[in-house]
């Protein structure tokens, strides 16, 4: 399961849950049982009842279900006359005591083909206030509870003496949220989870294209500023008595999810601490002051600290970055630890190597990334830098200046000291952040937030960068075309595309990192031994290590191919073959010529020359970073001419492919 939301953390201790279900969920548009939804209740029900949960069940729909009912009786039974008359609306409770029976029997129905037993519990307001009766409402549900019978409450409306609802102010409940809530007291549930047609929450009606769905629901922030829509169409409640119910609930220290019941195992999601619906929870407000927001407030937050940035001269941007090195290196031992309980955590989980690599702080490299901040910090000011002047006509002067982007979404791997890197980038340069790490590297990445955000200064504001901490959270973040100006996903081919398919932001992604080294029949051969071993060994899981060596044909006739591939295995790189090398050297055959490893391993071909290499690097690689070792000069200036990469090499080592070698500021 993927690391939980720390604001829906409680979740793994919640054993006791009661699943409010409303007339909306239970019946469709024409009022007859939504037998789908249903069965998928029921069947949420009984894998938690598996799991070891308790459930209790409130159910709303006895009411339209024998209105439905009735009024198709009504018309059998009515002549022609009696239909031209006004039609009297039917009964409330008449319709309570119909719906109730065959609502129950449905249930009855749909549990026993799952191998389960539900029970039938109908309360009015007046039982609850007789102590007796609840001790005795008690004693029966826990009982029930432990034969993993499922109890179906429901009020009775049949024969319940209330007014019409919130017109009682002496009422104890008022309809079957209140219910709910008073049952998840009652019954000391951990949890209360209250099943609506929409999603959750949102700040206007659903149907407002502004309005946003509130994942966590502050008391302070929200009471009094939503605009709610209709109610119900067909319960009492709608999305008004839902809040009040779920407010007073988590008042008393029962949190509460609102969410759809329409969508497929909402319940299971909620119970795996997935961001759905909309949380109430007594200690919401402590989130908040620690800085748990939502995708929206998050973004604009580092918007707005971003042009606080911006308006800071050169001089104390670069002195934030010294005070993040400091800090980084003051808080080296806490790091370590936090980075190794991410390894520890990552090798149980049987984790690739190579993402292991990736994972793991090697001793010195907080120092490392201290130093390197540091030289970032006194570099050249890359904003405000005139690029470009034009006089357009006399004392008319067109310049073209270097300028922050603004806020920036960047969604990167397992590898913790990114977080470092680009965080030093954001401030140096003026913008704002918002980061996703791997979740492998979840403890890692939290330590290194909070000791970055709080070298930033308060009237910039820790917001600056935020931290995203849940996939979840993303696709919301992709809708913010508004206050988000970039997104960079760093990662595999499908992340990328599935992130350029789902937002309208501006998104810079490259995948892969498939490098070549191509080794020319002029190269000289101790050279190419010790460049191929370094491309391919000083660094296996970095993006810029060689995957694939390419090697001229008649270098396998004079023995320089047989020399570079004992070099590579006497450092443990595992070899696979291309067709024509595989059948040459007897090597097992790469399952792909399109691989990146990550790892001690790299595919070996054999081609014809220059030329063959080129295709060959423009049909396998990725565009990435491509180098030649050859003494031919004419050979060489084809290769750097043709070969469509980012980075092309001539007698250098793919891993010299590096922003910060480059002069960048990093790497």
């Amino acid at each position: 399961m993927e690391a939980l939301d720390s604001a829906r953390a409680f979740v793994k201790d919640v054993k006791r849950v009661v699943i409010k279900v409303g007339t909306a969920v239970v019946t469709r548009a024409d009022g007859r049982l939504a037998l789908g939804r249903l069965g998928s209740l029921c069947e949420q029900i009984h894998e938690l009842n598996m799991q070891g949960y308790e459930v209790i069940l409130v159910t709303s729909g006895a009411v339209g279900v024998g209105r439905q009912r009735l009024r198709y009786r009504r018309l059998v039974n009515s002549s022609f006359a009696d239909l031209q008359k006004p039609q009297v609306e039917l009964d409330g409770k008449a319709c309570a005591a119909v719906g109730q029976n065959g609502l129950m029997a449905l249930y009855d129905t749909l549990f026993s083909q799952l191998d389960m037993t539900s029970a039938q519990l109908l309360v009015t307001d007046n039982d609850f206030r007789d102590t007796e009766f609840r001790k005795q409402l008690n004693e029966t549900v826990v009982s029930l509870l432990s034969l993993k019978v499922v109890p179906i409450f429901n009020e009775n409306d049949a024969v319940s003496t209330r007014r019409a609802p919130y017109e009682d102010s002496s009422g104890i409940f008022w309809d079957n949220d209140s219910l709910a809530a008073l049952l998840a007291l009652e019954l000391k549930a951990d949890l209360l989870v209250l099943l609506s047609d929409v999603d959750g929450l949102y700040s206007g009606p659903p149907s407002d294209p502004h309005s946003e769905l509130i994942q966590t629901y502050i008391k302070e922030r929200h009471e009094g500023g939503i605009t709610f829509g209709d109610k119900s169409r067909v319960g009492r409640g709608g999305m008004t008595a839902k809040v009040k119910a779920a407010v007073h609930a988590a008042d008393a220290g029962i949190p509460v999810v609102i969410t759809s019941g329409f969508a497929a195992g909402n319940i299971i999601k909620v119970l795996n601490g997935q961001l759905v619906g909309t949380l109430f929870h007594r200690d919401a407000i402590k989130w908040v002051s620690q800085g748990q927001f939502g995708a929206r407030d998050m973004a604009v937050a580092a918007r707005e600290s971003s042009r606080r940035l911006q308006a800071m001269p050169s001089e104390e941007r670069s002195k934030i970055l010294l005070d993040v090195a400091d800090a980084l290196e003051a808080s080296e031992k806490l790091i370590i630890a936090e980075n190794e309980a991410d390894v520890s955590e990552a090798q149980l989980a049987g984790y690739d190597k190579s993402l292991i690599s990736r994972l793991a702080l090697k001793p010195g490299k907080v120092s490392s990334l201290a130093n390197s901040i540091r030289v970032l910090a006194n570099m050249e000011e890359p904003v405000g830098r005139v690029l470009k002047r034009t006089e357009l006509s006399e004392g008319f002067i067109l310049e073209k200046m270097s300028s922050p982007l603004g806020v920036l979404l960047i969604i990167f791997e397992s590898r913790p000291d990114a977080l470092v890197q680009i965080a030093s980038l954001a401030i140096r340069s003026g913008n704002g952040l918002l980061l996703k790490g791997g979740k492998e590297a979840r403890r890692s990445n939290a330590i290194l937030h909070k000791i970055i955000t709080s070298a930033i200064p308060k009237n910039i504001g820790e917001r600056l960068i935020g931290l995203v901490t849940s996939r979840d959270e993303i696709p919301e973040l992709l809708k913010l075309d508004d206050v988000i100006d970039l997104v960079i996903p760093r990662g595999s081919n499908k992340l990328v595309s599935q992130i350029k398919a789902s937002t309208k932001i501006p998104v810079l992604g490259h995948a892969d990192g498939i490098c070549h080294v191509y080794v020319d029949k002029s190269a000289n051969i101790d050279m190419a031994k010790q460049i191929v071993l370094d491309a391919k060994t000083d660094y296996p899981a970095a993006c810029n290590a060689m995957e694939t060596l390419l090697v001229h044909k008649d270098l396998a006739q004079t023995g320089g191919l047989n020399e570079l591939i004992v070099e590579l295995q006497i450092k443990g790189v595992t070899i696979f073959g291309g067709p024509r090398a595989s059948s040459l050297l007897n090597i097992p055959e790469a399952r792909s010529l399109h691989h990146e490893y990550s790892s001690l391993s790299c595919t070996v071909e054999v081609v014809d020359d220059v030329n063959a290499a080129i295709d060959h690097i423009h049909e396998h690689g990725s565009g990435h970073t491509d180098c030649i070792i050859t003494e031919d000069r004419e050979v060489a200036d084809v290769f750097l001419r043709l070969v469509d990469s980012a980075a092309v090499f001539h007698n250098a080592s793919t891993r010299f492919s590096d922003g910060f070698r480059f002069g960048l500021g990093w790497h």
